[in-house]
């Protein structure tokens, strides 16, 4: 009975542990990012992802990153938004393009919760790929190249999430090198 009870309380200290190390704050763009704040509280603090605020701001969607999804948000850092031709950015910030923005930004989003071990496992039963559909209604295809995750968008354009699972109160963002675009 003794060994059973203990066991009993190393599970529950386990599990805890686990649930704890989850919970932990990562460092993004300089800035501590809190699970228990949601995306755009976070978001706003990373000195990396400027430019992905001031768009997320400019297309009216600070609101719902802000509700309780929950969503998984591939973002792009501000040197990804670099790699874009000269001008992309200004011109999709213009109110003209708005519905554009709109589209872009919530290609790079998933309604749910996916941490990367559960891309990695949906990655492995698709045989080396996975399908996300992303909340404008295009597709993201998931991959693995060693330990390092990818995604790949309908243009072909290849982007490496280069910091997983930084757990929000509405969900979960994994940066990514590069902006990823949607079939035109």
């Amino acid at each position: 009975m003794k060994t059973r009870k203990f066991l009993s309380i190393a599970f529950f200290g386990l599990m805890l542990g686990v649930t704890s190390y989850a919970q932990k704050s990562v460092m993004v763009g300089g800035a501590a990012m809190y699970p228990t704040k949601n995306i755009i509280e976070n978001a706003v603090n990373s000195k990396d992802h400027t430019t992905l605020v001031a768009a997320v701001k400019a297309a009216g969607l600070v609101e719902t990153l802000q509700s309780a999804g929950p969503f998984t948000v591939f973002a792009p850092t501000n040197t990804a938004f670099d790699k874009l031709p000269k001008g992309t950015v200004e011109n999709l910030l213009k109110p003209e393009n708005l519905k554009t923005l709109q589209t872009i930004l919530t290609y790079h989003v998933v309604a749910g919760r996916m941490n990367a071990a559960d891309i990695a496992n949906a990655i492995k039963e698709g045989n080396g790929k996975t399908m996300l559909k992303t909340v404008s209604g295009g597709t993201l295809i998931a991959w693995m190249q060693g330990k390092d995750l990818y995604i790949t968008d309908e243009n072909g354009t290849k982007a490496k999430v280069t910091i997983a699972d930084v757990n929000q109160s509405n969900g979960v963002i994994h940066v990514i090198d590069t902006v990823v675009l949607p079939k035109q």
